[in-house]
């Protein structure tokens, strides 16, 4: 009977082999595998549901085993009833604007575009859940939350998260990388409500918040419009993007050769350090 921990890293690597089918082109194959991660999502719930009688049963409610509060912790409950991690949820909306974020931006691209409920405050200790689980099983899982670094230290970046299959350079801040990062997911998030039929009040006010922020966004009435936020910020992109790239670039470097893998993802300098201001935050 596999555990909750092993029916994860199934489904984390079931996902990632089915976008790869998609593509591919390979539908037939996609189909199979979505047959599978529905089977290991079902049996992870069954796996969670056995440890919540265990503990019943046990008679201490209040003691859970480190384990049983961690599932409690990071489990959430989407729109449709299914158990869903928070890691997953944290993963779909930092693929979505594609730069490191903070938690507050993160919560706010899940509620414009993802159903079900994302607390900040359960973010705050998911980065050290994800180091304790690579540096126990390094490469274990498809894809780790990890940390963005700073350019100049190579340490964490404090409140910021990246994912692990990014390059580097897009995980490292230099000066500039805050407000280009900013940019970058304004175009993102202003790209995902074109794709939208009726984006819902939430996905609107996320736009305007990150229009208010650049010159020309806005119009002098009414909301954003998603091609106008997109090439405001297009526009601003271009003065930064190349500096910031090769301070990214330089950086990423020194990383690669001075810091092993769980460095590279975690931070090798001091353990934190304060993150740029300016660094999309969703207001």
């Amino acid at each position: 009977m596999s555990t909750p921990e092993i029916l994860e890293r199934q489904i984390d690597e079931l996902r990632v082999e089915i976008r790869r089918a998609l593509t591919a082109g390979d539908r037939r194959r996609a189909s199979e595998l979505r047959t599978r991660l529905r089977a290991a999502e079902q049996a992870w719930d069954d796996a969670i549901t056995r440890l919540e009688r265990e503990s019943a049963a046990a008679g201490e409610p209040g003691e859970a085993s480190e384990d049983m509060a961690e599932m409690a912790r990071v489990r959430t409950v989407s729109a449709g009833g299914a158990l869903l991690p928070i890691r997953e949820q944290v993963h779909q909306a930092l693929t979505l604007i594609g730069v490191p974020a903070a938690p507050r931006l993160i919560v706010a691209v899940h509620d414009a575009f993802a159903s079900g409920p994302l607390v900040a405050a359960r973010l705050t200790s998911l980065r050290r859940d994800e180091e304790r689980s690579f540096r126990a099983g390094p490469h274990t899982r498809a894809y780790y939350l990890c940390a963005a670094l700073t350019a100049d230290l190579l340490a964490p970046a404090r409140g910021l998260l990246g994912v692990s299959t990014w390059p580097l350079e897009r995980r490292v801040i230099g000066p500039l990388s805050p407000r280009v990062d900013y940019l970058t997911a304004a175009i993102a998030v202003a790209g995902a409500i074109t794709r939208i039929a009726d984006p819902g009040p939430e996905a609107r006010a996320l736009l305007r918040r990150f229009a208010a922020n650049i010159p020309g966004a806005l119009p002098s009435r009414g909301g954003a419009a998603p091609v106008r936020v997109a090439e405001a910020a297009r526009a601003e992109l271009e003065v930064h993007a190349e500096r910031d790239l090769a301070d990214r670039r330089a950086a990423a470097q020194r990383a690669a050769a001075q810091l092993d893998d769980a460095g590279q993802l975690f931070g090798g300098g001091r353990r934190s350090a304060g993150s740029a201001s300016g660094q999309a935050s969703g207001s």
